[in-house]
């Protein structure tokens, strides 16, 4: 049981660590420190958003509009919080 918890854990992590990632990815591209023109960032944003637009999507779908602001991030960092709070939470019950 710990095992697949550990793995679970690991996968949430993951999930983190790559919406951190294209979210100051895309702060850098806005700001013009970062070139979509050069070959390996066009290719590490592509894969980002391929990999987390259709969870975007899904969440783009719930929350309202807020005119040119991006929420969908947030709501996916608040969900891999509080999957981790209940997976650690129920963890503990079967030790």
């Amino acid at each position: 049981m710990t095992s697949l918890f550990q793995i679970l854990m690991l996968l949430l992590n993951i999930v983190y660590f790559v919406v951190i990632a294209h979210v100051i990815m895309s702060w850098l591209i806005n700001f013009q420190v970062l070139n979509l023109r050069q070959p390996l960032v066009a290719q590490i944003w592509d894969g980002l958003n391929r990999l987390l637009e259709p969870v975007y999507s899904r969440v783009r779908r719930i929350i309202p509009p807020m005119g040119g602001l991006d929420l969908a991030p947030l709501i996916v960092l608040i969900g891999v919080a509080v999957i981790r709070i209940v997976l650690i939470n129920n963890a503990a019950a079967f030790y």
